[in-house]
């Protein structure tokens, strides 16, 4: 009698524990799916604020383009692919955080003001050449085509993901930030 009482104990434990094992698989489960999920809505919910799509006319993405054009020139037309690439990944990357202006233009041509004087967050935009035609036409038309694969077919680099700020190398700002990477004349941050 007592070899069937320490059966049923046994078995008891047994059930007892698969049924253990079984809900919490199905905790872990249900905790991985949940995980996946909100990070797949946070990933498309970016890219929905990135490319702007809801209300976008052929108009709002030509301005666009024309002033991711012309930050990727003035900033880096002298710059390998990879380096006008990134410079317009910055862009993007603040367009995205919302912490800049709203929109690419906005970003580009943001201004802020320190002790009295106007600052911009990119030096071209608050002098008076960017008004100008561009100096080399092949550079120009280097930078739009990079300007299209960033902003339309949203081209980039891995390594520059949450990039916010860069300068170039013969300047030294004395950041206190976490430092990317350099590509070409320009050294990349995050925050």
């Amino acid at each position: 009698m007592a070899s069937a009482i320490s059966n049923r104990y046994y078995d008891r434990v047994i059930k007892t524990t698969q049924i253990t094992l079984l809900i919490l698989g199905f905790v872990l489960v249900a905790s991985l799916l949940v995980t996946v999920t909100k990070s797949k809505f946070s990933s498309l919910r970016a890219n929905l604020q990135q490319q702007d799509v809801v209300g976008v006319t052929a108009a709002d993405r030509t301005k666009q383009l024309e002033c991711l054009t012309r930050n990727i020139y003035w900033e880096a037309a002298g710059e390998p692919f990879e380096g006008k690439v990134a410079v317009a990944q910055v862009t993007m990357n603040r367009v995205v955080s919302g912490k800049f202006g709203s929109g690419v233009c906005g970003v580009v041509y943001q201004k802020n003001v320190f002790y009295e004087k106007v600052v911009c967050q990119f030096s071209w935009a608050c002098e008076t050449n960017h008004k100008i035609k561009p100096v080399s036409p092949n550079k120009w038309a280097e930078s739009e085509e990079v300007a299209k694969k960033v902003l339309l077919e949203n081209f980039r680099l891995p390594g520059l993901t949450q990039a916010m700020y860069y300068h170039a190398t013969y300047v030294n700002p004395g950041w206190r930030l976490q430092r990317v990477t350099q590509i070409g004349q320009h050294i990349f941050y995050k925050e």
